[in-house]
């Protein structure tokens, strides 16, 4: 009923309450909806409160007698009129709770097809409430994104005729290219010869039947010859079991498909960006090779190597990010691509192992370049300093991972820090371009100190929030 309701304030220009029965002589507000079509009788929330037969006696008669109960003059609320009325809510045939429609009579309302379209088509609901026959029990998992009394609605008779269009309602027909007006046309045929692909046609027109023929129907999406996106919504109006015709909600959501197209375009192209930014690095780091082999210098092979194993890093991630829909980038998968890497040009010159301990999780594009970068200039200034050729040991990725924060530590038992060491101070590359990253991309803070039980452990604390 809450999931439905807010159709029914839409259009009775009135707020809708929900009482549930404490007793026989107390009731409970569990709910409560307010028109977007009109003012409010109820600025404050009522939610939790409670009321007692003598100050509301519909709410107990609209259970005995189980129908709609009407006050006969409108009571004064924080000095507003008010007129009340309380409808029983019903499942399997017992009410078990009460909906209350008050409406705000402070402003004077003319008469007018939409105001009497809108009340009559309020008015049949109500009494479907009553009846048990509206909301269905079949789940409406799409009704909060179904068109709504504001974007477009049409009243049909019980043939199938047009009998009111809301002028909304009226202009997406026209963008969907019928150009007159709608009222006495039978709108089923007419919707079905507007809508370019045949099944979606034969789909939107055989749910408006159905809603004729008293079976609800879910929202459905349909694009005109013309080009122009609709989405429809067809109920069926059965008061006391009498076909009384149907109502179709319907919204133009031309542009905001566009938009969307626009976005799909827009993220394609991000991610094609990304996959041929992996490309050329991985071009790059092939010629890095290529050049290692052909240099004759010890030293200058371990610069390029180097430079291989830095390249490739961001290669991963961007790798990562031509898959990735959001900008986001699952740094434990990146990190678990990197680390076999790693380790495979360790084993070459020691018997070190590195394995990863908690979770990263999902970081934004902008820190996963440059954390990966860390995480493996790190990694492998353990590799390179922390033991000696064919040693044994073992390198740990720690992560722990707050609302506000990410710490890492990597953690080896080598032979430990040398005396004297100072980060601020040290001329090696891979160390220096670690305290670059951290403090002008990461904004995050790094310290490297002695193990209590031998080794070194590198401790790396990163801001998750929004970086400026």
């Amino acid at each position: 009923m809450v999931a439905e309701w807010q159709l029914l304030s839409d259009l009775s220009f009135a707020d809708f309450l929900m009482w549930v029965p404490l007793d026989d002589a107390t009731f409970l507000c569990v709910a409560q909806a307010r028109p977007t079509t009109a003012p409010t009788a109820h600025p404050e929330d009522v939610v939790g409160s409670m009321v007692d037969v003598e100050e509301h006696p519909q709410l107990r008669r609209a259970i005995t007698e189980s129908r709609i109960c009407r006050e006969e003059d409108p009571r004064w609320h924080l000095g507003v009129p008010v007129r009340r009325e309380a409808i029983p809510v019903k499942r399997h045939d017992e009410v078990i709770a009460v909906l209350s429609r008050n409406t705000n009579l402070a402003v004077p309302r003319v008469p007018s097809p939409l105001e009497i379209s809108y009340l009559g088509s309020a008015a049949d609901l109500c009494q479907m409430i009553s009846d048990g026959t509206f909301p269905t029990t079949e789940p409406s998992p799409d009704v909060h994104t179904s068109p709504r009394v504001g974007d477009g609605l049409i009243r049909l008779d019980a043939s199938g005729a047009v009998v009111f269009a809301s002028p909304n309602a009226l202009s997406a027909y026209h963008r969907m290219g019928h150009a007159s007006d709608l009222v006495g046309v039978h709108l089923a045929p007419l919707t079905r010869s507007l809508i370019g692909d045949p099944f979606d046609a034969t789909e939107v027109a055989q749910r408006i039947r159905s809603a004729l023929d008293g079976q609800p129907s879910m929202r459905i999406e349909a694009e005109s010859r013309r080009g122009a996106a609709v989405l429809f919504r067809a109920l069926p109006l059965r008061p006391r079991g009498s076909a009384a015709g149907a109502l179709v909600l319907c919204r133009d959501v031309t542009e905001v498909r566009r938009r969307d197209r626009a976005l799909m375009s827009k993220d394609a192209t991000i991610r094609e960006i990304h996959h041929r930014v992996k490309n050329n690095l991985q071009t790059v780091a092939a010629l890095l090779r290529l050049q290692s082999r052909r240099t004759s210098s010890e030293e200058a092979r371990e610069a390029l190597a180097e430079s291989v194993r830095r390249v490739t890093s961001i290669a991963l991630v961007h790798e990562t990010l031509s898959m990735s829909v959001d900008e986001r980038v699952d740094l434990d998968d990146v990190v678990d691509k990197v680390i076999p890497m790693m380790s495979d040009v360790a084993a070459t010159e020691s018997q070190v192992v590195v394995r990863r301990e908690g979770k990263f999780g999902i970081v934004p594009a902008e820190l996963a370049t440059p954390l990966v970068m860390v995480l493996t200039e790190l990694v492998q200034n353990a590799f390179e300093h922390a033991y000696a050729a064919g040693q044994r040991g073992e390198v740990v990725v720690h992560a722990e991972r707050s609302a506000k924060w990410l710490d890492v530590v990597i953690s080896d038992d080598g032979r430990g820090l040398p005396q004297g060491f100072s980060l601020e101070r040290t001329d090696r590359l891979g160390l220096q371009i670690v305290r670059t990253l951290v403090e002008s991309e990461l904004r995050g803070s790094l310290s490297l100190r002695r193990r209590p039980r031998g080794g070194t452990e590198a401790v790396l604390r990163v801001p998750l929030r929004a970086r400026r």
